[in-house]
């Protein structure tokens, strides 16, 4: 049995293991594409990524896509990987709705949601920037104008 005294040394050593374990486990995540070719996030440190995390019946996230979509080719001209992480569908469901809205994105299938999970993802759309260390930078639910601030060294 844990005397008091010790209860709060013995939470705070689980808490930090857990924070380590989440953050360990994030710069491990491969998803596949819509080529069925495997990419691991954690490939991309030395340059800023940029996460869209997003499904086809979310309203805003078709409009936010579609944005992205145009700004992608910039925002990698400037130095930042873009990838849009469709999250629990079937890939026939991805498949179509790129094809109808002319995407040339890199889609991302995190079909069970682990990649979502790795990343502390609430509700779609989630923007995640990763720094050029890997590391989390910015979490939003709305494009972050001010992406250009995390290319800097």
């Amino acid at each position: 049995m844990l005397k008091l005294k010790k209860v709060p040394v013995f939470l705070s050593a689980v808490l930090i293991l857990l924070v380590l374990a989440v953050s360990a486990s994030a710069d491990s995540v491969i998803l596949n594409d819509l080529n069925a070719e495997k990419t691991d996030i954690s490939s991309y440190k030395g340059k800023a990524v940029l996460l869209f995390f997003w499904t086809t019946w979310c309203p805003y996230c078709r409009e936010e896509i579609i944005m992205l979509n145009r700004m992608a080719p910039q925002m990698q001209k400037e130095g930042m990987e873009v990838f849009a992480v469709n999250v629990g569908e079937a890939d026939n469901k991805v498949f179509s709705f790129v094809g109808k809205n002319m995407l040339t994105l890199r889609v991302l299938l995190d079909r069970d949601g682990k990649a979502a999970d790795n990343y502390d993802v609430i509700g779609v759309p989630t923007y995640i920037i990763l720094d050029k260390a890997g590391k989390v930078a910015l979490r939003r639910n709305s494009f972050p104008k001010d992406y250009k601030s995390l290319l800097k060294d």
